[in-house]
């Protein structure tokens, strides 16, 4: 194992004793599916009022938060281990909730089809969302039908396809946390490739007597990177080698891995950046009249508002992404083909991106994030004192400090971004002097993060 790995399951006997159980993330899937109900409840049927309904607080407030600021920078995919949207269809499946029930899942059994194993479905479900997100962050009924729809849909999905099909291909969610779960300092891996190399019975691919096969479909052995392992389990459950491990590793370690790098994760990276700085734009920005459009004062309205951020998503970025990579290339000598250093440098902005979504999140988690504390007692909006707090008062939190800790997030962003496009670019360079070659083509892909970085200061400093 690399000096820079520690593994938490030698460490900690009673982690890794937790984990084997069968119990923990059955548990967490029925608290979270509990909240998940609720929220459509209370969005279909409370108040249309936001910030007493229990579906935008808890869902765009408390769960967005506690996942962009907490769960994905430290713990990468740990939030799809315990998320309820594939829960009941993951139970019918296995016609059970705990134990490992004898047989094979129930389902037709259907092959997802080779030419969407891919992740071009989760770019463009997250882009649909992100079209109405201003009203879906504001509107209880429009997040409730949006929720039972992914709950519908994991659960059809279900009964075709084996496995968490809608969680590795289709998820919007699924998608980003995917792409961030790289710069995660967790990591699942095997202890030895040889020993799975030389073992044939593959349990953690077929499953054993008390667990089931992969149900993200991905195989321990060759995995080395964090993007599609939901860290479910199944296969420390099945692997009668001991072979797998749980790392702490350096932060952005998977950034780094030249051979699996992909033009739909570059894009996913790309698309992420972009809605972090439009949305910061549409709905913390001082122009009303954009944030109308977007609300859908009028369908022609929001039709140019669609227009207008699908242009600047799908086209001038990446198109300005584009023309970057080319002047790298020629500034630092490389011979790369430039769909594939496109593809490579895109992965640069993980970092960025995941700062500029921290700093946007913080600036509306920390003023809104008190409505949380009435909304228990009360998550209906019917005038309800379930415990006592429905008169607890709204309350900005650091508002002082919150300046600086978006500065300072985003610096850190554009810091370590800046570093792996070095470390890109170096791995890239061959022959003499290609540390200077890297850093000659690194430096306009430094100063492109640089001027996406001094927007996000104006937006938020003016």
């Amino acid at each position: 194992m690399s000096p820079m790995r520690r593994d938490l399951l030698s460490e900690l006997p009673w982690l890794k004793a937790a984990i084997k159980s069968r119990l923990w993330q059955p548990i967490g899937m029925l608290v979270t599916l509990l909240c998940f109900v609720l929220a459509i409840l209370a969005g279909a049927v409370g108040t249309p009022a936001g910030a007493r309904n229990f579906a935008i607080v808890f869902v765009w407030i408390v769960w967005w938060g506690l996942l962009i600021v907490g769960l994905i920078p430290l713990l990468g995919r740990l939030w799809c281990a315990i998320c309820p949207i594939p829960a009941p269809g993951e139970w019918l499946q296995r016609r059970g909730i705990t134990g490992r029930v004898p047989g094979r899942l129930l389902s037709l059994h259907r092959k997802w089809p080779r030419q969407l194993r891919n992740i071009w479905l989760q770019n463009a479900g997250f882009l649909l969302v992100a079209l109405f997100s201003a009203l879906i962050l504001t509107t209880p009924n429009l997040t409730a039908w949006m929720l039972l729809g992914f709950l519908l849909l994991g659960v059809l999905l279900s009964t075709v396809f084996d496995g968490r099909v809608f969680c590795r291909y289709v998820c919007p969610v699924g998608g980003f946390i995917g792409l961030y779960s790289l710069m995660s300092p967790l990591e699942l891996r095997v202890k030895d490739v040889r020993v799975c190399q030389q073992h044939a019975n593959k349990e953690c691919l077929v499953g054993t007597v008390c667990s089931y096969g992969c149900p993200w479909l991905v195989y321990p052995g060759t995995l080395r990177r964090n993007a599609y392992c939901g860290l479910c389990g199944e296969c420390l459950r099945g692997c009668s080698k001991d072979n797998i491990a749980l790392n702490v590793r350096p932060f952005g370690s998977d950034l780094l891995v030249a051979g699996e790098r992909r033009l739909d994760e570059a894009y996913k990276a790309l698309i992420m950046l972009s809605c972090a700085l439009l949305y910061s734009v549409v709905l913390l920005g001082p122009w009303g009249w954009l944030k109308n459009m977007a609300n859908m004062r009028s369908i022609t309205e929001w039709g140019l508002y669609a227009l207008g951020f699908l242009a600047v998503t799908l086209l001038l970025i990446p198109g300005c992404f584009m023309a970057i990579t080319t002047l790298s290339r020629r500034l630092g000598g490389l011979r790369t083909p430039l769909a594939r250093l496109f593809a490579d440098y895109a992965y640069g902005l993980v970092p960025l991106g995941l700062a500029g979504w921290v700093a946007f999140t913080l600036s509306f988690v920390l003023v809104n994030g008190s409505y949380a504390v009435p909304v228990l007692s009360d998550p209906f909006g019917w005038g309800w004192n379930l415990l006592g707090t429905t008169d607890f008062p709204w309350q900005p939190f650091l508002m002082l400090a919150l300046p600086a800790l978006q500065v300072a997030t985003l610096l850190a962003g554009l810091a370590f971004s800046i570093l792996i496009a070095y470390r890109i670019a170096l791995q890239n360079s061959v022959g003499s002097y290609a540390t200077q070659r890297a850093w000659w083509a690194t430096l306009p892909v430094a100063l492109f993060m640089a001027a996406v970085t001094f927007a996000f200061f104006r937006l938020y400093l003016g």
